[in-house]
């Protein structure tokens, strides 16, 4: 079993009187997390897809919940947004049942906010799983198979199912999005046509690495702009992608309002667009490693809990910058190409506005970028 990067940090709060609160895509590992956090420990599991589960916690009292409870010090509700009013009686256990530490897991950021965001103020500890981060994956095979295996990782992602299943990654994700894009998402927002959503993903799939236009978007796909708008912010509250915004602060020319779209997996893309190609034969070569560089920086970013935030860089006059961080007043610059034989440098006019540092990342050096 590959060990997560959030375990040490959930261990330390584990008994600190707060719900623990597990977010993320579906089949990351966040059941399998909990269960090795509390694998000397008898606990009690509740599973929120279970109907009898759903609606006996929906509809119970301060009573009704200590006898669910009885003796355990510890509960797993898995699945929580299915439960209605979840938020509300997570709140009476944390005040009217003392020495009782729940964790509770969901695929849906909007569902999970929903029902414990206003219940929950003060009482909650967050954390966002994400298919496996490249530094666990290193920690678990190791240095040489981790370097072994980037072009597989490259082409089919790190989810833990794909990772484990050497031989059979096609079939795996195959499932993986066919089950849980146009089933799980489409249900989630009460959406019956999965062609729409099908084909505002390729286009996505297409675009990565450049700015996106909702226009373009929803003129190709043959529906208005709200519609792509809409779908575009479903497919980030379910963990499919994620949006990177311009940086803009000391120049007239500087893009200000665009925004890139990623994939929080790289498997995924390549999924939607059918193509597993070896790289030395693909023309989107520089999308796929942005993605997984950007999608990886991301992945680290929150296990370290960092302040940085993210970004790209581009102006009128197509001056632009892959990649841009910052933290405080510091501000970091990246550019990312596969190879290092090309010299790069940053445009004068973002260096003379902000002194940032500056790295071009690319497969011999991106490990000191994602460890």
């Amino acid at each position: 079993m590959i060990v997560r990067d959030l375990t040490p940090v959930i261990k330390n709060n584990l008994d600190k009187g707060k719900v623990i609160v597990l977010i993320g895509p579906r089949q990351v590992g966040k059941t399998t997390l909990v269960n090795s956090l509390l694998r000397d420990i008898p606990f009690l599991f509740l599973d929120g897809d279970d109907a009898v589960v759903s609606d006996t916690l929906a509809n119970a009292n301060t009573e009704t919940l200590k006898n669910i409870i009885a003796n355990y010090k510890y509960v797993f509700i898995d699945e929580v947004q299915r439960i209605p009013n979840i938020g509300l009686k997570l709140k009476i256990i944390v005040d009217q049942i003392k020495n009782v530490h729940v964790i509770v897991s969901g695929s849906s950021a909007f569902d999970i906010n929903h029902v414990t965001q206003e219940p929950l103020t003060g009482r909650k500890f967050e954390y966002r799983l994400y298919p496996i981060s490249w530094s666990e994956f290193e920690s678990n095979v190791g240095f040489i198979k981790a370097q072994q295996q980037l072009e597989l990782r490259l082409l089919y992602g790190m989810y833990p199912d794909v990772i484990n299943n050497f031989g059979n990654e096609y079939e795996i994700l195959k499932n993986l999005v066919s089950s849980y894009l146009f089933k799980d998402v489409l249900s989630l927002a009460g959406i019956r046509k999965s062609e729409v959503l099908e084909k505002i993903l390729q286009a996505l799939a297409f675009q990565v690495g450049s700015e996106v236009s909702y226009n373009e978007i929803a003129q190709l796909v043959g529906v208005d702009k709200n519609t792509v708008n809409n779908y575009i912010d479903l497919l980030e509250k379910a963990f499919v992608i994620f949006r990177l915004n311009s940086f803009s602060k000391n120049l007239r020319n500087e893009i200000k309002a665009n925004r890139k779209i990623y994939f929080y997996d790289n498997g995924v893309r390549n999924m939607l667009i059918g193509n597993f190609n070896s790289l030395e034969f693909r023309q989107d070569k520089g999308a796929i490693w942005e993605n997984f560089l950007v999608s990886e920086r991301l992945k680290k970013l929150s296990y370290t809990q960092s302040l940085s935030k993210p970004y790209f860089w581009r102006t009128t006059q197509q001056q632009e910058i892959d990649y841009v961080e910052t933290n405080a007043d510091a501000v970091s610059a990246f550019e990312f190409k596969w190879s290092s034989n090309k010299k790069t440098k940053l445009p004068k006019s973002f260096q003379d506005a902000y002194q940032p540092s500056f790295l071009v990342i690319s497969k011999e050096n991106f490990r000191e970028f994602l460890k």
